[in-house]
């Protein structure tokens, strides 16, 4: 009984370890996950921004060579 007791302390403990890693982990990606989503939405705002605010058509444009 004793040793048995005492294995399952050991499990115990090294699920434990494991979970705190597993969370340091998942903690990492977060904050990767939210840097990454405020790049993508200031990029997505440069580009926003940068592009012409009136559409025209390719056909309406002069060739060089005119």
């Amino acid at each position: 009984m004793e040793s048995r007791l005492t294995n399952l302390e050991i499990k115990i403990s090294f699920n434990e370890d494991q979970i705190e890693e597993l969370n340091k982990v998942v903690y990492r990606q977060q904050q990767q996950i939210d840097f990454l989503t405020t790049q993508f939405r200031a990029l997505r705002e440069q580009v926003s921004n940068s592009q012409p605010q009136e559409q025209h058509s390719l056909r309406d444009e002069i060739p060089p060579h005119y």
